[in-house]
């Protein structure tokens, strides 16, 4: 595929991110950035969650993955429906009724001022390295495909990247966000679909050729009991998929800014469920792609990438399908990329601004806007630097990284929160950042000592992490006094 298309696309779509930014912020102000003013209906916000919780990552990581870990993705799948409905029934009332700009504001009322901080900085953390991680995807496979035949170096590419998230979110906030999110669903499923249709055309396969071979390839083997040892093993997967759903969705800034944006909980809970089914349904089908893709690499001679996360990119792009589906593949992962950096981007300020900073309650409407600027213009400098880092450090599956980072960096806030919410002790509050960090180092030790042993932690690690956190909490607090 020439490099003018790719540029021509890149540079079409970035402009359509910044004009739809511009348009999106007009008459906006804080509230608008935070929580779009609560005002958006959920048949607007369901179809932008579609794809919110997905990003360039799943985009090429997912398909990519099938090569070695079969469909055992889909375990974790199963696990993610049964978080949205724990989100749904349990967490999207209490949001509500406490009527939070940031949900870390919680921490401070059922805990105290030191706890909140703490359990914002861990959530800063966590998103700071899981957005950069993201974003690095995006620039590593932007750099496969044409920076490195321009001559242009990987940190000027991720230069460009940052400036153009940084653009189209820097006003607009979470109303830019569900409007971007609306065309990266139209165009993630449009490129899935058409790829899919492209590689069975190639291969002369109708539907049920394409389920009969499915179905017997190596590659698709959905579960996986036979080895509790193994980070694949069914209950590892399923139990980790419910933790990592209810602490990376439900007690994440930046996807429950999207959703706390629905006027009331009965429309937010009806959007959660539709995008549990919708997003199950699209996961699947990117596995089928990965088969497919392999397949087809291989029936073609095509030589096959060093990283599996650059599978889609190549068959796509070298292939010998098609300028459209080249071009469709292009729009569609940069519309997944840059909208989920441009998420965790506006979740990262809104939660300095209002839990570090306590923006909302120090400085008026004018006010509030400077330190939001400033802070997210200093944040995408941050995750320009890390995107930089990750480009030299980076080397598995990226996908598998990012929910193992989560494993450790999450634990903190799903302890916190569940302690909060299923105790009525109260806590040390100056003390509780020994849990903070003492709960990933426990289980940093505890990967460590198995590992030597012959078995690995899997996602699970964010269950074992949440526990000693909740365990920590348990001997600094006491019984809650009566009046």
């Amino acid at each position: 595929m020439a490099l003018t298309i790719i540029l021509l696309t890149l540079v079409a779509y970035a402009s359509l991110l910044l004009a739809v930014g511009w348009f999106s912020a007009r008459r906006g102000g804080n509230a608008t950035f935070f929580a779009a003013d609560r005002r958006m209906a959920w048949y607007v916000v369901w179809p932008a969650m579609i794809s919110a919780a997905m990003s360039g990552i799943t985009f090429v990581s997912v398909p990519g993955s099938v090569a070695e870990d079969g469909f055992s993705y889909l375990q974790m799948v199963l696990g993610f429906t049964v978080g949205q409905l724990l989100i749904a029934f349990w967490l999207v009332p209490l949001f509500y009724r406490w009527r939070y700009t940031s949900l870390y504001e919680y921490f401070g009322d059922r805990f105290g001022p030191a706890t909140h901080r703490t359990g914002t900085w861990c959530f800063f953390v966590s998103k700071l390295v899981t957005a950069s991680l993201k974003l690095y995807i995006v620039a590593a496979v932007l750099q496969v495909l044409l920076f490195d035949e321009l001559s242009i170096p990987f940190w000027l590419n991720a230069l460009v990247t940052m400036v153009v998230v940084w653009g189209y979110t820097l006003r607009g906030g979470v109303r830019s966000l569900l409007a971007t999110d609306l065309l990266k669903t139209a165009l993630m499923v449009t490129a899935l679909l058409a790829t899919m249709v492209a590689l069975c055309g190639a291969m002369g396969w109708s539907l049920p050729e394409l389920t009969h071979e499915v179905a017997v390839s190596p590659f698709s083997q959905l579960f996986f009991f036979d080895d509790p040892a193994s980070d694949r093993y069914f209950w590892k997967m399923f139990l980790s998929g419910i933790l990592l759903l209810v602490a990376m969705t439900g007690l994440d800034q930046e996807l429950m800014q999207r959703n706390l944006a629905c006027p009331t909980p009965r429309e937010a809970q009806r959007n959660i469920l539709l995008t549990a089914l919708c997003q199950a349904v699209v996961i699947a089908l990117f596995l089928v792609l990965g088969v497919l893709l392999y397949r087809y690499a291989l029936s073609v001679g095509l030589e096959l990438p060093e990283k599996s996360d650059e599978l889609f990119a190549c068959v796509a792009m070298r292939g010998g399908l098609g300028t459209w589906v080249g071009v469709l593949f292009v729009a569609g992962f940069a519309s997944a990329s840059f909208s989920a950096a441009g998420g965790s981007l506006t979740a990262l300020t809104t939660s300095c601004a209002i839990d570090l900073l306590e923006g909302n309650r120090r400085f008026d409407e004018q006010g509030l806007r400077k330190v939001r600027y400033g802070l997210h213009t200093l944040l995408s400098g941050v995750m320009f630097g890390l995107v930089c880092l990750f480009g030299y450090v980076a080397d598995e599956s990226t996908i598998n990284l990012i929910y193992k980072v989560a494993g450790y960096t999450y634990g903190p806030v799903l302890g916190f929160f569940l302690f909060g919410l299923w105790t009525r002790r109260e806590v040390r509050d100056k003390w509780t950042w020994l849990a903070a960090v003492a709960g990933p180092i426990t289980v940093a030790l505890l990967q460590l000592y198995l590992s030597r042993c012959g078995l690995q932690l899997g996602f699970e690690i964010l269950l074992y992490n949440a526990g000693v956190v909740m365990a920590i909490l348990g001997l600094l607090s006491r019984p809650k006094a009566t009046s």
